[in-house]
């Protein structure tokens, strides 16, 4: 049931845990200030701080469940708790943008009176807990969807702390409070698409879709090209988690080819190329039902035509 591979690879949760305490602490005091300024561009970088804090502790227990052991019921483990945490995360910030959105038209028709200066000191204090967050989580962003969700969200309370400055040095010295409302679209439009993207990345693995990246045409022909091998039918790609494709394929094999030297050099050439070290192959004389009713992808050799179908959902 189990691998062997550490499914977990780039979360840190000591990194998670120092940004949590960071984000949770001062997400309590922006808030309270934002509520006292009468800034909603702070109660929106507040907001977001939430989320922050929401998504670091979830993400803390998905890796933690993320680390258990196969068993009887969960063959695969709970690798995946990972990818339910970061699509959470991801529609809990698109919530919020929405009400940042909505709260900042009705400011725009009455805006209040903002104290600028108490506006400016916790979108400074604000600036340093996101900059220190961001730093403790960027080692492992690149490589786990679960960090990733975590330093996408402090890096947009980022730039919504450096708004808020600049909106509080504006209406400091100009007086126009209808720059608050105005600074708190601006964060959310700017989170939005990215939120979008990471709900889509999250999304696409719980539907078992082929991996950002992975060209499925490359593999089968790979796979068609070996040598031994007549065609290939009923293939999948699909992720578990982040860094955990899987394949599975049904190889149709020329009459004297040995059916553990096919699969043992396909396994590998599909290790070396494309980074797949889960390949589940069905090797065949003869196409199986399976191939019968979708068509089989043969090798370009001598004598056989070349019929594509693809499988792109396992």
């Amino acid at each position: 049931m189990s691998d062997g591979h550490d499914h977990t690879a780039g979360a840190n949760p000591k990194s998670m845990w120092i940004a949590l305490c960071l984000t949770g602490s001062f997400m309590l005091a922006e808030f309270i200030g934002g509520v006292l300024s009468s800034s909603l561009a702070l109660i929106s970088d507040a907001a977001h701080m939430l989320t922050d804090t929401a998504a670091l502790g979830i993400g803390l227990f998905a890796i933690h469940m993320a680390r258990r052991a196969a068993d009887q019921r969960r063959t695969f483990g709970y690798a995946r708790s990972e990818i339910i945490a970061a699509a959470f995360n991801a529609g809990m910030l698109f919530v919020v943008a929405i009400y940042i959105l909505f709260e900042a038209y009705q400011r725009l028709r009455n805006p209040p009176e903002i104290q600028s200066s108490a506006m400016l000191i916790i979108a400074v204090l604000g600036l340093v807990v996101n900059l220190i967050s961001m730093k403790v989580l960027s080692s492992g962003k690149d490589h786990n969807l679960n960090m990733k969700g975590a330093y996408l969200e402090v890096w947009s309370d980022m730039l919504g702390s450096l708004g808020v400055i600049g909106g509080a040095l504006l209406i400091r010295f100009t007086g126009w409070t209808w720059v608050d409302p105005i600074i708190a679209v601006a964060i959310a439009l700017w989170v939005l698409p990215r939120t979008l993207s990471l709900m889509r990345e999250s999304v696409n693995v719980l539907l078992e879709g082929v991996p950002a990246g992975v060209d499925l045409s490359d593999i089968e022909k790979t796979i068609a090209s070996s040598a031994g091998v007549r065609g290939v039918h009923d293939l999948h790609v699909w992720a578990i988690t982040t860094g955990k494709s899987s394949l599975s394929a049904h190889v149709l094999l020329e009459p004297s080819a040995d059916f553990d030297a096919v699969r043992i050099d396909v396994a590998s050439q599909l290790e070396k190329k494309f980074n797949l070290h889960h390949s589940t192959l069905q090797c065949e004389r003869e196409a199986c039902e399976a191939g019968e009713e979708c068509g089989i992808t043969e090798s370009h050799g001598e004598g056989h035509d070349h019929d594509s179908h693809l499988h792109a959902e396992h």
